[in-house]
Protein backbone atom coordinates (compact mmCIF):
# COMPACT_ATOMS: atom_id res chain seq x y z
CA UNK A 1 0.00 0.00 0.00
CA UNK A 2 1.06 3.58 -0.57
CA UNK A 3 3.06 5.51 1.97
CA UNK A 4 1.18 8.78 2.65
CA UNK A 5 3.11 12.38 3.33
CA UNK A 6 2.15 13.27 6.65
CA UNK A 7 1.04 16.72 7.29
CA UNK A 8 2.46 18.87 10.14
CA UNK A 9 1.82 21.59 12.31
CA UNK A 10 -0.09 23.81 11.63
CA UNK A 11 -2.04 22.62 8.71
CA UNK A 12 -6.01 23.71 8.95
CA UNK A 13 -7.05 19.86 8.84
CA UNK A 14 -4.59 18.88 11.80
CA UNK A 15 -7.11 21.55 13.58
CA UNK A 16 -10.69 20.51 12.33
CA UNK A 17 -12.75 18.22 14.71
CA UNK A 18 -13.09 14.84 12.15
CA UNK A 19 -16.12 14.14 10.28
CA UNK A 20 -17.85 10.38 11.55
CA UNK A 21 -17.50 7.46 9.25
CA UNK A 22 -21.22 6.66 8.19
CA UNK A 23 -20.38 3.34 6.17
CA UNK A 24 -17.05 1.08 6.33
CA UNK A 25 -16.52 0.34 2.94
CA UNK A 26 -13.90 -0.97 0.83
CA UNK A 27 -12.03 2.30 0.40
CA UNK A 28 -12.14 2.83 3.92
CA UNK A 29 -10.72 -0.07 4.64
CA UNK A 30 -7.88 0.39 1.30
CA UNK A 31 -7.61 3.28 3.07
CA UNK A 32 -6.70 2.29 6.89
CA UNK A 33 -4.49 -0.06 4.95
CA UNK A 34 -2.45 2.74 3.80
CA UNK A 35 -2.53 4.47 6.92
CA UNK A 36 -0.77 1.52 8.53
CA UNK A 37 1.63 1.29 6.36
CA UNK A 38 2.79 5.06 6.32
CA UNK A 39 2.51 4.48 10.33
CA UNK A 40 5.40 1.76 10.17
CA UNK A 41 7.10 3.77 7.78
CA UNK A 42 7.45 6.26 10.19
CA UNK A 43 8.57 4.04 12.94
CA UNK A 44 5.44 5.33 14.38
CA UNK A 45 2.75 3.83 17.27
CA UNK A 46 -0.61 6.02 15.75
CA UNK A 47 -1.17 7.65 13.52
CA UNK A 48 -4.58 9.79 13.01
CA UNK A 49 -6.10 10.08 9.38
CA UNK A 50 -6.23 13.90 9.44
CA UNK A 51 -2.33 13.93 9.66
CA UNK A 52 -2.37 12.28 6.29
CA UNK A 53 -4.91 14.83 4.49
CA UNK A 54 -7.86 12.89 5.56
CA UNK A 55 -10.53 14.50 8.26
CA UNK A 56 -12.67 11.07 8.74
CA UNK A 57 -12.55 9.62 12.28
CA UNK A 58 -10.12 7.20 12.10
CA UNK A 59 -6.86 6.34 13.25
CA UNK A 60 -4.67 3.46 13.39
CA UNK A 61 -2.43 2.00 16.34
CA UNK A 62 0.26 -0.41 17.01
CA UNK A 63 2.21 -1.03 20.26
CA UNK A 64 2.94 -4.66 19.82
CA UNK A 65 6.95 -3.75 19.07
CA UNK A 66 7.00 -2.11 22.74
CA UNK A 67 8.20 -4.37 25.95
CA UNK A 68 5.74 -3.11 27.91
CA UNK A 69 2.85 -3.74 25.20
CA UNK A 70 4.08 -7.03 23.46
CA UNK A 71 1.41 -9.35 22.00
CA UNK A 72 -1.06 -6.31 21.92
CA UNK A 73 -2.60 -6.89 18.39
CA UNK A 74 -2.36 -3.90 16.10
CA UNK A 75 -6.06 -1.20 16.09
CA UNK A 76 -8.08 0.18 14.08
CA UNK A 77 -10.42 2.94 15.65
CA UNK A 78 -13.10 4.01 13.88
CA UNK A 79 -15.47 7.32 15.33
CA UNK A 80 -13.31 6.56 18.21
CA UNK A 81 -15.27 7.90 21.87
CA UNK A 82 -13.59 8.25 24.98
CA UNK A 83 -16.94 7.50 27.24
CA UNK A 84 -14.58 7.95 30.59
CA UNK A 85 -11.29 8.88 31.93
CA UNK A 86 -9.78 8.30 35.57
CA UNK A 87 -8.95 10.35 38.02
CA UNK A 88 -5.61 8.79 38.65
CA UNK A 89 -2.79 10.45 35.84
CA UNK A 90 0.30 9.80 35.27
CA UNK A 91 3.11 12.00 33.10
CA UNK A 92 5.15 10.67 30.17
CA UNK A 93 7.39 11.55 27.39
CA UNK A 94 5.12 12.36 24.29
CA UNK A 95 6.13 13.27 20.62
CA UNK A 96 4.02 13.50 17.61
CA UNK A 97 4.39 12.33 13.45
CA UNK A 98 3.13 15.55 12.67
CA UNK A 99 5.51 17.69 14.90
CA UNK A 100 8.65 16.01 14.02
CA UNK A 101 11.92 16.63 17.03
CA UNK A 102 9.51 18.36 19.35
CA UNK A 103 8.86 15.85 22.83
CA UNK A 104 7.84 16.82 26.07
CA UNK A 105 6.27 15.70 28.91
CA UNK A 106 2.68 15.48 29.63
CA UNK A 107 -0.14 14.45 32.25
CA UNK A 108 -2.68 12.57 31.22
CA UNK A 109 -5.54 10.12 32.81
CA UNK A 110 -4.20 6.63 33.76
CA UNK A 111 -7.36 4.45 32.15
CA UNK A 112 -10.41 5.45 29.83
CA UNK A 113 -13.08 3.66 28.49
CA UNK A 114 -13.32 3.42 25.26
CA UNK A 115 -16.23 2.90 22.26
CA UNK A 116 -15.40 2.68 18.92
CA UNK A 117 -16.18 0.76 15.33
CA UNK A 118 -14.16 -2.30 13.71
CA UNK A 119 -13.13 -2.65 10.07
CA UNK A 120 -15.99 -5.14 10.34
CA UNK A 121 -18.47 -2.69 11.13
CA UNK A 122 -18.70 -4.31 14.66
CA UNK A 123 -19.17 -2.22 17.96
CA UNK A 124 -16.45 -1.98 21.06
CA UNK A 125 -16.45 -1.08 24.21
CA UNK A 126 -13.22 -1.31 26.46
CA UNK A 127 -11.55 -0.03 29.65
CA UNK A 128 -8.09 0.40 28.85
CA UNK A 129 -5.03 1.40 31.26
CA UNK A 130 -1.33 1.79 30.96
CA UNK A 131 0.46 2.96 27.78
CA UNK A 132 -1.87 1.83 25.19
CA UNK A 133 -5.01 4.25 26.94
CA UNK A 134 -2.05 7.17 26.61
CA UNK A 135 -1.63 6.52 23.20
CA UNK A 136 -5.26 6.11 22.40
CA UNK A 137 -6.11 9.63 23.87
CA UNK A 138 -2.66 11.30 21.97
CA UNK A 139 -5.08 10.06 19.09
CA UNK A 140 -8.12 11.03 19.62
CA UNK A 141 -6.91 14.29 20.57
CA UNK A 142 -5.73 14.12 16.61
CA UNK A 143 -9.46 13.60 15.46
CA UNK A 144 -10.49 16.58 17.93
CA UNK A 145 -8.18 19.23 16.42
CA UNK A 146 -5.74 19.00 19.66
CA UNK A 147 -2.22 18.79 20.02
CA UNK A 148 0.02 17.19 22.48
CA UNK A 149 1.62 20.23 23.77
CA UNK A 150 -1.76 22.11 24.44
CA UNK A 151 -1.51 19.87 27.85
CA UNK A 152 2.15 22.24 28.94
CA UNK A 153 1.64 24.91 30.93
CA UNK A 154 2.31 28.58 29.67
CA UNK A 155 6.49 27.88 30.37
CA UNK A 156 6.75 24.68 28.62
CA UNK A 157 4.65 26.05 25.48
CA UNK A 158 6.41 29.26 25.87
CA UNK A 159 9.74 27.17 25.25
CA UNK A 160 8.15 25.09 22.60
CA UNK A 161 7.27 27.57 20.25
CA UNK A 162 10.90 28.12 18.41
CA UNK A 163 10.78 24.70 17.75
CA UNK A 164 7.00 24.87 16.37
CA UNK A 165 8.06 27.31 14.37
CA UNK A 166 10.54 25.63 12.53
CA UNK A 167 8.18 22.34 12.11
CA UNK A 168 5.74 25.45 10.25
CA UNK A 169 8.60 26.39 8.14
CA UNK A 170 9.85 23.17 7.27
CA UNK A 171 12.83 23.41 8.49
CA UNK A 172 12.67 20.05 10.15
CA UNK A 173 14.23 17.12 8.32
CA UNK A 174 12.40 13.32 8.80
CA UNK A 175 13.30 9.74 7.50
CA UNK A 176 9.36 10.00 6.46
CA UNK A 177 7.66 11.81 3.45
CA UNK A 178 6.20 15.50 4.95
CA UNK A 179 3.33 16.78 3.54
CA UNK A 180 4.96 20.25 1.53
CA UNK A 181 2.06 22.81 2.03
CA UNK A 182 3.57 24.85 -0.49
CA UNK A 183 2.42 22.37 -3.63
CA UNK A 184 -1.11 22.98 -2.22
CA UNK A 185 -0.84 26.98 -2.06
CA UNK A 186 0.55 26.39 -5.55
CA UNK A 187 -2.04 24.61 -6.93
CA UNK A 188 -4.51 26.84 -5.60
CA UNK A 189 -2.99 29.64 -7.38
CA UNK A 190 -2.44 27.55 -10.64
CA UNK A 191 -6.37 26.82 -10.33
CA UNK A 192 -7.28 30.93 -9.30
CA UNK A 193 -5.65 32.00 -12.44
CA UNK A 194 -7.25 29.06 -14.49
CA UNK A 195 -10.52 30.40 -13.78
CA UNK A 196 -9.30 34.15 -14.17
CA UNK A 197 -8.79 33.26 -17.56
CA UNK A 198 -11.51 31.67 -18.22
CA UNK A 199 -13.48 34.51 -16.97
CA UNK A 200 -12.04 36.64 -19.35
Amino acid sequence: MAVLPIYTYDHPILREPATPVKDITGEVAAFVESMITTMHNADGIGLAANQVGDSRAITTIDVSELEECAGLPPMVLINPVITAFSEDTVEYEEGCLSLPTLRDKVVRPKSIQLRFYDLQQHEHSLEIDGFLARVIQHEVDHLRGKYFFEYLNPVRRAMAHPTLRRIQLGQVATSYPLYDPRKHVAHKQSLKKLAHKRGK
